[in-house]
């Protein structure tokens, strides 16, 4: 109620607070007796990131081949060209404008942000472009490109750029100001911009410094004024917290920073441990956002621990835990499963890694707070951790080829993710709440879907989330049961959807039951069910038993429909892009992929048909790429039973689901929870 009758009264007193806030104000919310006093003071202060210069040649020794693709980076913002979620490069022109989706042209009037309809489901138009130009981080590579080179043109292309956002979106009038999360992480880069040219030429000017200090300050204000607060919170309430602790750290002095520092953090430790669950999973059921919020817990913790505050054992331990589960997730070559949804958002991105490489953040936990655990199992590029924690940090680590220690299988039984893994496979199983407290938020209808690579080949994906305000079909065929790896029966959704323009609920049907789990140097199992069809007419269960023999990299699939009556299941299989798929007789698929052959088998009860076609997948926000889909259908009565096998070389096809699970030394009978 007090955030609403904020809103409503903002309409009036809005743009007098913009025009009233003038330098005077700012000295008096501060407590500093001049500009160029609390310029200086701010530039002193510690910052959560080190933003020290670097030479070329030191930063080539540390990430080989890195500085190329910053100054490469830089040199686009600086012509205002940008490729974010999906639209490849693109020109924004000159002066920027910062209210349009300029994949769809459609504009947002510059009005209070209360009178703006953002989502605008009735057209093909994307809130998310405006926003995402307006976060800035296109800017980072331009401040690194600085810090490596000294170049003025760098400050004075960022000072240009910051100043017309500020004339072009007055507070709270705007695309740009109607999500809360939007101004916060807008908190983030540009206390980073602030440090890293402060002392720049170019940001010399009183009148600048004056109208990106008042600018910054009234971030602050607005992030505290209209935090998104609901009896649920998700990683938007997160990330306005983080830009309080960040705004407040960032000033200092002064009752209004010591209030959003304190609150913010505040709002942190309690919501760490409802967000995260204790084997460090993310509620929202969803491997990108869990990335997300990982860096958002993080980085407010690192900028608490600069300036000497403390940080509570408990805070930090669910924070490692984090980290844990996503070395766990992350594939060898660095890639993640695309279980729920995904829009490639960052607190604040440095490295050059694709945007599904999770690899860095292991390094960076690991690095600050000194896991030896996550240490060893760090791969991949050291630029995020150079960048986020210095020199010193990338170099406790290990060189990019270097092969880091094996990470072993495991489950997250609170999450529903169990991931069964070598040094040649990964399989990555779902069998996990909805998400977000049974809300659905950013979670999908995939329980029981899995990805699989075997023996180094990426042959099992997942379908991604595309596009969310931009499409509403598209964003709910894209959560669908049938767009996952997992029974369908009857055509029903494994958790209904609300309505179709509801698109972060759905109704929480799908009580998941993992009935056993076993890891163990030659063989993982997996078996487990949900609830999600109990509610037909005649109740049903699905039962998927998973078994990944590590000694031949041989995946095997048991599907049992458990329940009595007629009934049509559907059970699809995504095969990753560029996989190839050609019958090789009956019950046999040949899939061709990284140059190798693999060899699919299947049977099951009578009246089974396999259908082979063209399915979706989504690897990033905006991009959809075609890749086959395999089918299983039948129609009739139930119980019944399909397996499947997939392995880098022939093999004796089972002639029953017992008979396959005994050929991998498991003994479960169907249906079994023993």
């Amino acid at each position: 109620m007090l955030t609403e009758f904020n809103a409503q009264t903002d309409r009036f007193r809005a743009p007098r607070r913009a025009r009233n806030f003038d330098t005077e104000a700012l000295l008096a919310r501060s407590d500093a007796p001049s500009l160029a006093n609390i310029w200086t003071r701010l530039a002193d202060r510690l910052y959560a990131i080190p933003t020290r210069p670097i030479a070329e040649c030191d930063y080539e020794r540390a990430c080989p081949g890195d500085a190329a693709r910053i100054f490469h980076a830089a040199s686009a913002a600086l012509a205002h060209r940008v490729d974010l979620l999906g639209t490849g490069p693109v020109d924004l022109g000159s002066p920027i404008d910062w209210h349009r989706d300029f994949k769809t042209g459609v504009s947002w009037p510059n009005t209070f942000m209360r009178n703006i309809n953002y989502t605008n489901l009735g057209s093909p138009s994307d809130v998310k472009i405006p926003w995402e130009i307006s976060r800035l981080q296109w800017l980072i590579p331009v401040g690194q490109a600085y810090l490596m080179t000294g170049d003025e043109q760098c400050a004075r292309a960022a000072r240009e750029i910051l100043e017309d956002w500020i004339e072009r979106n007055p507070y709270a009038h705007g695309v740009n100001w109607t999500c809360t999360m939007e101004v916060a992480m807008r908190i983030l880069t540009w206390t980073w911009l602030f440090h890293v040219f402060n002392r720049s030429r170019a940001w010399s000017g009183e009148a600048f410094q004056s109208r990106f200090l008042r600018a910054l300050f009234l971030h602050g204000e607005f992030t505290e004024r209209y935090l998104e607060r609901s009896d649920v919170n998700g990683n938007h309430f997160t990330a306005d917290a983080v830009g309080m602790v960040f705004a407040g750290l960032f000033f200092g002095k002064g009752s209004a920073s010591s209030r959003w520092s304190e609150t913010g953090w505040r709002l942190l430790c309690e919501e760490l441990p409802r967000q995260v669950l204790p084997d460090g999973v993310d509620f929202e059921a969803s491997i990108p956002y869990h990335r997300l919020v990982l860096e958002l817990f993080f980085l407010a913790a690192r900028y608490r621990e600069a300036c000497g505050l403390p940080v509570p054992d408990d805070y930090r331990a669910r924070v490692i835990d984090m980290a844990r589960f996503t070395l766990a997730y992350v594939r060898p070559d660095g890639t993640i499963p695309l279980i729920g949804d995904a829009d490639d958002a960052r607190a604040l991105p440095f490295g050059g890694q694709s945007i599904n490489d999770h690899r860095y953040v292991a390094g960076l936990v690991g690095a600050h707070w000194q896991v030896p655990e996550l240490i060893d199992g760090f791969s991949g590029p050291r630029a995020e951790i150079l960048w986020t924690l210095g020199r010193r940090a990338a170099a406790s680590l290990r060189e990019e080829g270097e092969k880091p220690a094996t990470v072993p299988s495991a489950s997250f039984p609170q999450g529903g993710i169990f991931i069964m893994r070598n040094e040649r496979d990964h399989v990555a199983i779902d069998c996990g709440p909805v998400g977000q407290n049974g809300r659905g938020g950013h979670g999908h209808n995939d329980c029981l879907s899995f990805e699989a690579v075997l023996d180094g080949v990426h042959l099992i994906g997942d379908c991604g989330a595309f596009v969310y305000t931009a499409s509403a079909q598209e964003r709910n065929r894209f959560r669908s049961t049938a767009y996952h790896n997992t029974p369908q029966i009857d055509g029903e959704e494994v958790n209904r959807f609300i309505r179709w323009d509801y698109l972060w609920t759905l109704h929480d049907d799908a009580a998941p039951d993992v009935r056993r789990w076993e890891a163990n140097e030659h063989r993982d199992l997996f078996v487990g069910s949900h609830s999600g069809f109990q509610r037909l007419s005649t109740p049903m269960t699905p039962v998927r038993t998973i078994v990944l023999d590590h000694d031949v990299h041989a995946l095997t699939i048991t599907d049992v429909i458990e329940g009595a009556g007629d009934h049509v299941v559907t059970i699809p299989l995504q095969l990753a892009p560029g996989v190839e798929a050609r019958e090789n007789g009956p019950g046999r698929i040949i899939l061709k992929a990284g140059g190798r052959d693999f060899l699919l088998l299947w049977s099951g009860s009578a009246g089974w048909t396999c259908e082979m076609g063209q399915g979706r997948i989504s690897p990033s926000y905006g991009v959809v790429v075609p890749a086959i889909k395999l089918l299983w259908r039948r129609s009739g009565p139930t119980p019944a039973t399909l397996t499947m096998s997939v392995s880098p070389r022939p093999v004796v096809a089972p002639r029953s689901p017992s008979e396959g699970l005994q050929e991998w030394h498991f003994q479960i009978p169907v249906g079994s929870r023993s």
